[in-house]
C-alpha cells in the first residue's frame, strides 16, 4: 500500500499554492499595507495547513488548505480586495495578487485532494 499525499501530484501542487500564499501574505506586511497584529492569525492558518499538509499523512489532512484559504480569502474580501486594484507600493500588489492566486489554487486543490483515491490501492 502506498502512502498517499505528496505523491500526489494534486498533493504538491496544493502544498505549494499554500506556500506561495504565505509569501504573498509576508509580501503585503512588508510593503506596509495590512494592518495585521503582531502574530497575524491569517499567516499562521496558512503555514498551519501547509506543514499539516506537508507532514501528517492522510486524505482528511487536505482539508486544512480549503480552512485556511476560505478563512484568509474571507477575510481579504472585506478588508483589502482594493489591493488587487492599488499599483501602489509594487510588492503591496504583487502580494495581494499571489496570495489571492495561490490561495484559491489550494483551497480547490485541499478538496480535490481528499475527493480522490490514492494510486495503488485497491
Amino acid at each position: 500500500m502506498r502512502a498517499w499525499g505528496l505523491s500526489s501530484g494534486v498533493g504538491g501542487v496544493t502544498l505549494w499554492a499554500l506556500v506561495v500564499g504565505g509569501v504573498g501574505f509576508v509580501l503585503q506586511m512588508l510593503a506596509g499595507i495590512t494592518d495585521t497584529p503582531t502574530v497575524p492569525p491569517g499567516l499562521i492558518a496558512i503555514v498551519g495547513a501547509a506543514g499539516l499538509v506537508a507532514f501528517v499523512p492522510g486524505r482528511a489532512v487536505f482539508l486544512a488548505a480549503p480552512a485556511a484559504g476560505l478563512l484568509n480569502l474571507g477575510v481579504f474580501a472585506f478588508k483589502g480586495a482594493d489591493r488587487l486594484s492599488e499599483l501602489s507600493p509594487v510588492g503591496g500588489f504583487v502580494g495581494a495578487w499571489a496570495m489571492t492566486v495561490a490561495l484559491v489554487v489550494a483551497t480547490v486543490g485541499g478538496v480535490v485532494a481528499c475527493g480522490t483515491r490514492p494510486v495503488g490501492n485497491a
